[in-house]
């Protein structure tokens, strides 16, 4: 079925390009066949005008000699103008057109599997969602239950944090990860919290970009962090100075 589809698809694709093409070589053979016709006429009326004695005979013969050099060019003409116009290379890109995409399907596709409907899809995607908002629900009350002093609580936002970040949920993992460093302040914390947030409000926002450079403070010079902290400070910094 795949094969079909990307069949179609490049007919309809490239069904305009190939309908102007045609309709420039139509032309040519119209302008070839109209000349010729032309041609063919004027010759019939020097013969009628020398059976009617309007014209010698010497004439009759230059203008027929005239006529039928005109008939060559014109016979002639097609070819050049295929020639300057290049039709053949717009012909040849049309028909090399469905054989290269097929190969750049191949490169990453795989048209044996079957087909994969979307509706299935996000009914599977929303099952999924469903079980995923379940298991951080029993999370948030279990942090809740615990003491204010419970050392497992800190752990419990480090771990809700992960999993709402696992969901592009960036802004839920920012506060989840915030309430963890109220708890114990980490370098490398702060600075995943202040990406989180950037990310969420799409920009390096005054709170993420105090975290950023609170996290560059603490952190030692070899964090592999540290690069993209200092582009986040420099970024923020360059939103502040042109709002």
């Amino acid at each position: 079925m795949i094969w079909l589809s990307i069949a179609l698809l490049s007919l309809i694709a490239l069904a305009p390009a190939a309908a102007a093409l045609w309709r420039r070589s139509r032309s040519i053979r119209d302008e070839r066949s109209t000349a010729l016709a032309l041609h063919d006429a004027q010759l019939a009326e020097l013969d009628r005008d020398l059976t009617v004695g309007l014209i010698a005979s010497g004439e009759h013969s230059v203008a027929v000699l005239e006529i039928q050099r005109r008939i060559l060019v014109a016979d002639m003409a097609p070819s050049t103008a295929r020639e300057q116009s290049a039709t053949w290379p717009g012909w040849l890109a049309l028909g090399l057109a469905p054989v290269l995409a097929v190969a750049l399907y191949l490169t990453n596709g795989a048209p044996m599997l079957p087909a994969q409907p979307l509706g299935p899809r996000l009914v599977a995607q929303h099952q999924h969602d469903v079980r995923d908002d379940a298991v951080i629900a029993q999370l948030r009350s279990a942090i809740a239950a615990l003491p204010a002093t419970d050392p497992s609580r800190r752990q419990g936002y480090l771990l809700l944090g992960q999993a709402e970040a696992g969901r592009d949920h960036y802004n839920e993992a920012a506060q989840a990860w915030n309430q963890a460093l109220d708890m114990g302040f980490d370098a490398e914390l702060a600075a995943r919290t202040g990406e989180a947030l950037t990310r969420a409000h799409h920009h390096v926002t005054p709170d993420a970009l105090a975290l950023f450079r609170k996290a560059l403070d603490a952190a030692p010079q070899d964090a592999p962090w540290r690069e993209a902290a200092q582009a986040r400070v420099a970024q923020g910094e360059h939103d502040q100075d042109n709002p």
